[in-house]
C-alpha cells in the first residue's frame, strides 16, 4: 500500500559554471533567498544547522531545519537531514558535464515524509499538487542561479 505522505524527488540542473563554483554556491544556503525566490527566510542555527521558511505556489510556508550530515567538495555532494514540517533528507551532487569542464550537472535528491498536520491533512487528495509545487519551485531555483552564475561571469 503507498505512503501518501511519503515524497521522493529527484531534479537535475544543466549550469554554464564551473563544478566548483557551483558547488560553492550550493553549499551556502544563507544566501539562497537571493537567487531562490521560494526560500523565504535562511537563518543559522550552529555551525551545521540552519532552519528556513519556503514558500511555492501554495498558501503554506514549510517550517524546515537543515542539518548537515556530509560535505565532500572532492566528490561533489552535499547531504542534509531535513526536520520539521517535513523529515528526511536532501542531496546534491555536483558534477562536470560531458560538455566540458566549464558545464555543472547538479543532481538534486529527496526523500521525505510530511510531518505538519497541514500537509498530511490532503497528503492523498493534494499529492499531485504538492509534486506540482516541488517543481516549479525547482524550475525557480535553477533559473535563479543560472542567473547568479551568468552575472558573476560577466562581473569578472
Amino acid at each position: 500500500m503507498p505512503r501518501w505522505t511519503h515524497h521522493r524527488f529527484r531534479d537535475v540542473w544543466d549550469l554554464d559554471a564551473p563544478p566548483a563554483l557551483v558547488f560553492a554556491r550550493l553549499e551556502d544556503p544563507a544566501h539562497y533567498p537571493r537567487w531562490w525566490p521560494q526560500v523565504r527566510r535562511v537563518r543559522a542555527v550552529d555551525e551545521h544547522t540552519g532552519s528556513a521558511v519556503i514558500r511555492s505556489a501554495l498558501p503554506y510556508g514549510i517550517h524546515i531545519t537543515l542539518t548537515g550530515l556530509l560535505r565532500d567538495p572532492e566528490r561533489g555532494v552535499l547531504e542534509a537531514a531535513v526536520r520539521g514540517d517535513l523529515e528526511g533528507w536532501a542531496r546534491w551532487t555536483v558534477r562536470p558535464r560531458a560538455a566540458g569542464p566549464q558545464t555543472t550537472r547538479a543532481v538534486y535528491e529527496q526523500e521525505v515524509e510530511l510531518r505538519a498536520a497541514p500537509l498530511r491533512r490532503f497528503a492523498l487528495p493534494g499529492r499531485p499538487v504538492f509534486r506540482l509545487n516541488h517543481a516549479l519551485m525547482m524550475r525557480a531555483g535553477r533559473r535563479g542561479l543560472a542567473a547568479l552564475l551568468e552575472a558573476e561571469r560577466e562581473a569578472v
